[in-house]
């Protein structure tokens, strides 16, 4: 029998189904629930142009191929037709969920007034007064920002889509004619969710949907200049393949290629096309003929209202009952009793967990490196970062204050391509040293090297940490940032900077672990150590937190592990292709995943190693990619205090009865047993058990303090 992996698309598909989960949660606050679909919305999205759209891509090869005729050679047409089916399962659960939402609003006086002409809603449910300024909105903000497109023979209707794009296919129908036209709504212009002004002294606060308005004043848009006897508009929503191709131009810079590879994206493949499921037959026969649509997995038929994304921002016109309690970000005793972060972290190693600590432990990092006379240098590589960051601003600074600043800037974050090339272009122009990295290689590391000189002595001051630099991110992911000046894991950090600017130099790497030099080595080394160590009667065992596990080596090294009679517990968000439980390989490793909340996001690392545990943070999932082909850091954590909080908080995870799903060999997402004597959610007993923690330790410094006058 070979080694048991389970698919990682329908894995995928499989935690998305857990976000969903969350949506269907009468124990979550109801505006949370419907923002929940709006996560769930945005992550089926992104699966499609880039996971669906290779199988789809790889499927159409397959069928090309008449070498493979036979239905059993078939692979990737039967897995495109398995993601299908199970994305329209995960469809119906959705309309079910997202309809007791909405009907759950009235409950609080909020009401989601949806347009539905054959009820005619918006006649019935709005005042005359309410109608009148929805009219005059339309007329003074709606209006100025919708051009049709009009659809002629010349038209090429898949270049008019944009794939983040929400349109209405306009059929504007005279006898037995029928003109075409599309109509983009404008999200970034104005808000997706209209407030209404409430009618006298009712007490119902009504909301309208952008789309619905459009839909409704259709005939003020088109009368006048085309003559119809009544118009048929369904929304649709293309989404494309986000694959693009850069070409081996040596004289062409990468920012110049990078952006050429983004267009290429606009033109893309179409890979689905959604629709409304009530849109009559000869406006789907004229999309499948305009976008050269043949397959039918390709068109889905959902709920009316497309990019359902939107409703991550859905707004609270309730009491705070209905939202998440929003918990007070805490502060690292010893960065609160000291006048510097460098001052504070020369006492003794700083480990924050965002978002349950300020961001502004890593913000004031920086900032104050910007101005601070000593520091000389300042190192970072950015992957993902807010859209006004305070972090560029500081380095900004840096350079007018004489610092030498370089960044290393990953142009080939997906999906933020398009503002790290703008990020680049900035930073140059201001000053500071860009670089892009190795081109073959992802920079997934999240560092920065901070220098000084202090008593005529040059001073690295680290960041290592499982996150982006991202103010944002870090209020919504769990994430780990280790500060530290210990003198060896902060000269390697500045080998990894070395590296990265010259990757044909070898460095030696004691502690850190860097990939692709030497994860999968000293990986499998670690795994080892237990397998010997089980073997000798000795304390083993392995526990895992990440968000995706693929890597088929690292699963089989785990598997052996745990024939070896190694206890391993697996934490995983997303993906997980390792089959627990199975007799001759998984029988001694249990898997579980929290969605919550918060995005759990931190990778850590625990080997049992006799009993004197080791613990590592790290930027890199166990996946091939990561593992092989991209800039990853791993880091032991040698501060006691910090390593027992690590191990404490992987202990409440491990707790968890009301968010925890257990990850069997069919992946249906069973609840662990929530009848247990008392109920632990573990992202709230985080807060609880590290607010405890920052109080006890700032006590003992201010009693230290006390004694020491």
């Amino acid at each position: 029998m070979d080694a048991p992996f389970y698919n990682k698309e329908l894995s995928w598909l499989s935690f998305n189904e857990r976000v969903l989960q969350e949506a269907a949660d009468p124990n979550v606050p109801l505006i949370e629930r419907i923002r929940f679909l709006g996560i769930y919305s945005s992550n089926l999205d992104e699966f499609f142009r880039v996971r669906a759209a290779n199988i789809y891509r790889q499927s159409l090869l397959e069928a090309a191929n008449v070498e493979t005729e036979r239905p059993e050679d078939m692979k990737w047409s039967v897995l495109f037709n398995k993601i299908s089916d199970k994305v329209n399962l995960l469809t119906s659960q959705f309309q079910q969920y997202a309809t007791a939402a909405f009907a759950e609003l009235e409950k609080y006086n909020i009401d989601l007034v949806f347009n539905d002409e054959k009820s005619k809603s918006f006649a019935k449910k709005l005042s005359s007064k309410q109608r009148i300024w929805l009219k005059t909105f339309f007329d003074h903000q709606v209006l100025r920002h919708i051009t049709p497109i009009i659809i002629s023979h010349k038209t090429q209707l898949a270049e008019c889509l944009d794939d983040d794009g929400i349109y209405l296919l306009v059929a504007l129908n005279k006898n037995q004619i029928t003109q075409y036209a599309l109509v983009e709504i404008p999200r970034e212009e104005l808000k997706r969710f209209i407030i209404l002004p409430k009618d006298n002294d009712e007490a119902v606060q009504r909301i309208v949907m952008l789309d619905d308005i459009l839909h409704y004043f259709l005939d003020d848009i088109f009368s006048g200049i085309f003559d119809y006897d009544h118009i048929d508009a369904y929304s649709i929503k293309l989404t494309r393949d986000a694959r693009y191709n850069l070409n081996d131009e040596i004289d062409q810079s990468l920012l110049d290629k990078m952006s050429k590879g983004l267009k290429q994206r606009l033109k893309a493949d179409p890979v689905r096309l959604g629709y409304d499921r009530h849109m009559p037959g000869y406006m789907i026969k004229f999309l499948r003929k305009e976008l050269k649509i043949k397959n039918s997995d390709n068109l889905v038929a959902g709920v009316r209202y497309r990019h359902f994304k939107d409703f991550t921002g859905f707004p609270n016109l309730g009491d705070s009952s209905l939202e998440k309690t929003e918990l007070v970000a805490l502060e690292s005793a010893s960065v609160k009793v000291t006048s510097s972060m460098f001052e504070a972290i020369k006492l003794q190693d700083i480990l924050v967990y965002y978002p349950y600590y300020k961001f502004r432990h890593f913000t004031e990092f920086v900032r104050q490196a910007s101005y601070d006379p000593l520091v000389k240098k300042i190192k970072i590589n950015i992957y993902r970062v807010a859209k006004n960051s305070e972090i560029i601003s500081a380095l900004v600074e840096a350079v007018k204050n004489g610092k030498q600043v370089t960044v290393v800037v990953e142009l080939k974050a997906r999906f933020d391509e398009e503002a790290n090339i703008e990020w680049a272009r900035l930073m140059k122009d201001a000053g500071i040293h860009v670089e892009f990295g190795i081109e073959s290689l992802k920079i997934h590391s999240k560092l920065c090297l901070i220098s000084r000189e202090e008593d005529n002595k040059l001073v690295h001051y680290a960041h290592i940490g499982t996150g982006n630099f991202h103010e944002k991110n870090a209020r919504i992911y769990t994430d780990f940032s280790l500060f530290t000046c210990h003198k060896e894991i902060s000269q390697e950090v500045e080998n990894v900077f070395s590296f990265i600017s010259h990757s044909y130099k070898r460095f030696r790497f004691n502690h850190l672990i860097v990939s692709p030099l030497t994860s999968r080595r000293r990986l499998y080394q670690f795994i080892d150590n237990e397998i010997e160590n089980a073997n000798k009667g000795l304390i083993a065992g392995i526990d895992l937190k990440i968000n995706n596990l693929d890597d088929k080596g690292l699963i089989n090294k785990l598997y052996q592990a745990s024939n070896a009679g190694v206890n391993i517990r697996l934490l995983i968000r997303g993906m997980c292709t390792l089959v627990p439980g199975v007799k001759g390989y998984s029988e001694n490793i249990t898997a579980i995943s929290i969605v919550d909340q918060f995005l759990e996001h931190p990778r850590v690392m625990v080997f049992y190693n006799q009993g004197e545990k080791q613990v590592l943070i790290t930027s890199a999932d166990w996946m091939e990619r990561n593992i092989d082909e991209r800039v990853e850091v791993a880091c032991p954590i040698y501060d006691n205090v910090s390593k027992q909080r690590i191990l404490d908080i992987l202990e409440l995870h491990f707790n968890d009865n009301v968010k925890a799903r257990l990850i069997d060999k069919h992946q249906k997402n069973k609840y662990l047993d929530k009848n247990q004597p008392q109920a632990v959610r573990s992202q709230m007993a985080i807060y609880d058990y590290l607010k405890n923690q920052e109080d006890e330790s700032l006590k003992a410094i201010l009693e230290r303090s006390y004694t020491d006058e």
